[in-house]
């Protein structure tokens, strides 16, 4: 059995969670709405106060030790979901670099990254973005949601944009996070 797999989610006041008969779990609270499909081979047991998933002997559609990583995986992702809509996930960005900007309106992104014309991004409706630019500190972007993978994916993107790069450490980066640094040539080697 999965370690991660064996522990139960607890399920917090103010979140209700349905399991339909062809294992689609629905997971509701105050942040929104989710879904998930679990593979079959992959039993959920739900009480009132907890869910805990264990292995489907019975189903031979894959080997065991697939259902061995699908059982981590899948209550992973359920418990991703339950904090998601309780409580939601925030992330940081900030651009580094000289005349780097980034401005909403609504769920429209436009950055100016330094390229010849301006980057625009439209954001799922499921993420709530705020854009800050104040005098002398680097433009930040703040993302939140109750889907972690989504908003994820939305970041990533966002870093696609313009990759922190070791030289001078400019880019779109997270609040906190630190750049491995290179020097550059060595001056005037003999």
């Amino acid at each position: 059995m999965s370690r991660i797999g064996k522990l139960p989610i607890s399920i917090p006041a103010g979140v209700t969670i349905n399991v339909s008969d062809d294992n689609v779990v629905t997971v509701k609270g105050k942040n929104g709405e989710l879904t998930q499909a679990v593979h079959p081979s992959i039993k959920i047991n739900l009480s009132d106060a907890e869910l805990t998933f264990e292995i489907d002997e019975a189903n031979d559609t894959v080997e065991n030790k697939q259902k061995q990583a699908f059982h981590g995986l899948y209550r992973s992702l359920i418990n991703n979901m339950v904090v998601g809509v309780s409580e939601g996930y925030k992330k940081q960005m900030e651009l580094v670099g000289v005349g780097y900007r980034v401005s909403n309106q609504g769920n429209l992104l436009e950055f100016a990254l330094g390229y010849t014309h301006p980057i625009v991004m439209m954001l799922p409706p499921e993420i709530k973005v705020e854009t800050k630019s104040e005098r002398n500190q680097n433009p930040q972007i703040i993302l939140e949601s109750c889907d972690k993978q989504l908003l994820g994916q939305v970041c990533a993107k966002i870093r696609s944009f313009r990759k922190p790069e070791p030289y001078k450490g400019k880019g779109i980066l997270f609040v906190g996070e630190q750049i491995r640094r290179k020097s550059g040539k060595s001056a005037g080697a003999k």
